[in-house]
């Protein structure tokens, strides 16, 4: 068995809704009530990343995907449940004695126009972390590993008195990426870092992604809309919808048999050149709002399978056969 770095269980995060004094008030069964809502971004999500594979996280935006990513890096608090690196629990660690976790933990952005200090050259982006975390090292050590590290990915050492604005995207995802693996973590989560990137630059910088963590062992969380990168980049799958994970699968599997309705629907919508394909599943019903999240299965409104049950009931994950779980009423019940 693979061994596990990050295990999160029931994870959940709302968010209060920034609403005036007056706007609180809400008249119910005829009567005038005081009630504050909130944003529901994770609905009780359990996962475990094993060393050395990429777990990516897909799904439709507003899902929840880089809320997770956030509380998995402690920029967010959780409002509930529990995350553990190795064997020991960070959820609740306050900075200090986070410290020790930060250089273990890195995240690379989604957008490298506003990830780097535009005020630091390359050179002081990279030599802060490496002499913080480094206090023994001498400034011609520090050189030396920040002249490796630019190297590394693609980037010309000779390059390091320059700022962020004198670099295309390209080069400047590759000096976040670079950044991340200046302390040389064990974990990397990296929030959609393609997006902003045009498709040539994208297969350099995901190409380096994979050198490096077959150099460094590296454990990746990816986050992404594009399906062709995941299946191209990921050993196993997570398939979430407003704030839940439905589907959980290896590569493979997810690709070749998804069981979930979502999940069906959405490699559906893959464009592809072969014309013998089936037509993409069309969703009907509305995206329920994460603020009044739905009793039973956050799917219900859009599932052509969803009977009573589905609207009363949240369906728990169940383990396939596959190496692949799920959480689906209809594939429990055999009408799917």
């Amino acid at each position: 068995m693979p061994t596990p770095l990050i295990q999160i269980s029931g994870l959940e995060k709302a968010f209060p809704t920034n609403e005036s004094w007056l706007g609180q008030w809400r008249f119910q069964h005829g009567k005038l009530k005081r009630r504050k809502d909130s944003v529901h971004a994770l609905n009780g999500v359990n996962l475990t990343i094993n060393q050395g594979e990429t777990l990516c996280v897909v799904g439709e935006t507003g899902c929840g995907k880089s809320t997770l990513a956030r509380v998995i890096m402690g920029l967010t608090q959780p409002s509930a449940g529990e995350i553990h690196y190795l064997d020991q629990r960070i959820d609740q660690l306050n900075n200090r004695q986070r410290m020790v976790f930060r250089r273990r933990m890195q995240m690379v952005f989604q957008n490298p126009y506003a990830s780097l200090n535009p005020r630091m050259t390359v050179y002081q982006t990279l030599s802060e972390p490496i002499s913080f975390h480094n206090p023994q090292l001498s400034t011609s050590q520090v050189d030396e590993q920040i002249d490796a590290l630019l190297e590394s990915v693609g980037i010309s050492a000779s390059s390091s008195d320059r700022y962020p604005h004198e670099f295309s995207g390209g080069q400047r995802q590759r000096i976040s990426l670079a950044r991340a693996l200046s302390v040389e973590p064990d974990f990397i989560v990296a929030d959609e870092p393609l997006s902003a990137l045009d498709v040539s630059v994208q297969a350099q910088v995901l190409n380096l992604m994979m050198d490096k963590q077959e150099e460094r062992n590296l454990s990746y969380l990816f986050i992404t809309h594009d399906l062709a990168v995941v299946e191209h980049f990921a050993t196993r799958v997570a398939v979430m919808y407003l704030g839940r994970v439905c589907e959980l699968a290896p590569t493979r599997t997810l690709f070749s048999a998804p069981k979930h309705p979502y999940t069906k629907a959405l490699l559906s919508a893959i464009p592809r050149l072969d014309t013998n394909t089936a037509q993409p599943i069309r969703l009907i019903g509305e995206v329920p709002t994460p603020i009044n999240k739905p009793v039973g299965c956050v799917f219900q409104a859009r599932c052509p399978y969803a009977n009573q049950r589905c609207y009363e009931q949240s369906p728990a994950m169940m383990m396939q056969g596959d190496a692949s779980s799920v959480a689906c009423h209809a594939i429990e019940e055999g009408r799917l």
